[in-house]
């Protein structure tokens, strides 16, 4: 695949795979695992959190329905391109929402974005023209 996911650089901001809400309450810089760690309330936890780890898990989820967690994407039995559009442009509803809040999560933040949407346009069988992609509307063309 050409496109290369900057998602690792998001790896500060507690990325997985298959997230949960059970990952919102714990601290990610704390060795133990969830199931130990005391749980944290909602009012508690810095907006920039909750909206970073929100972007995370939709990068996650869009990643996972590109293929991109599969050794080679078009044979992904969870590749789904409607649900990714769906998940992509969501997300960049978020991030354009949120840029002003983000501070220096929102340069990582806005790659994986573009790497996403590049992903999906690499993917789709008839790729539309820049700035008619997933989340386009809210981000302009992606080159």
């Amino acid at each position: 695949m050409g496109v290369g996911l900057h998602l690792l650089s998001l790896a500060y901001a507690g990325t997985v795979a298959r997230a949960s809400l059970a990952g919102m309450t714990q601290d990610p810089a704390s060795p133990e695992p969830a199931a130990e760690l005391p749980t944290r309330e909602l009012a508690d936890i810095p907006a920039v959190e909750v909206i970073t780890r929100s972007a995370v898990m939709l990068m996650s989820a869009a990643a996972e329905k590109l293929g991109l967690s599969a050794e080679d994407p078009d044979e992904s039995p969870h590749r789904d391109l409607d649900e990714a559009r769906r998940l992509i442009t969501a997300l960049a509803g978020l991030v354009t929402a949120s840029a002003e809040y983000l501070g220096p999560h929102a340069g990582p933040v806005r790659d994986g974005l573009k790497s996403l949407q590049l992903a999906f346009r690499e993917a789709s069988a008839a790729p539309e023209e820049p700035g008619h992609g997933p989340g386009e509307k809210y981000t302009g063309p992606v080159w």
